[in-house]
């Protein structure tokens, strides 16, 4: 009698050591890696002329690219070139995605008159 209450007191333990680790696997794992390999993605579609927005939080224009490298334009005065490495890149805004967004902005704007 006593080793069939132990043996349902192990087996209710394991059930919520299970649940606990599918829970942690739903709710942190598995979107973390989704997250890595939409980065990774975002980065293997880097394109010269992209605009970036860099982890420092400093916006600019892929002027240049190699293997793990990119080379990033600042301001206007095409004077600030600096290289950093791919990794370093958080957000990217593809040339004609600005542009269509101007474009919406715009014909808002004039439906609006």
């Amino acid at each position: 009698m006593i080793l069939a209450s132990q043996t349902a007191g192990v087996a209710g333990m394991l059930l919520w050591m299970v649940v606990l680790f599918g829970f942690m696997y739903f709710f942190m794992i598995r979107p973390q890696k989704k997250e890595q390999q939409q980065k990774s993605a975002m980065l293997q579609a880097l394109e010269i002329g992209d605009t970036v927005l860099t982890t420092s939080g400093f916006y600019g224009t892929i002027i240049d690219m190699s293997e793990d490298t990119v080379i990033i334009e600042f301001g206007n005065n095409k004077n600030c070139r600096i290289p950093m490495q791919r990794a370093a890149i958080s957000a990217v805004e593809k040339p004609e995605d600005a542009a269509k967004a101007v474009e919406e902005k715009k014909d808002k704007k004039d439906s609006k008159k």
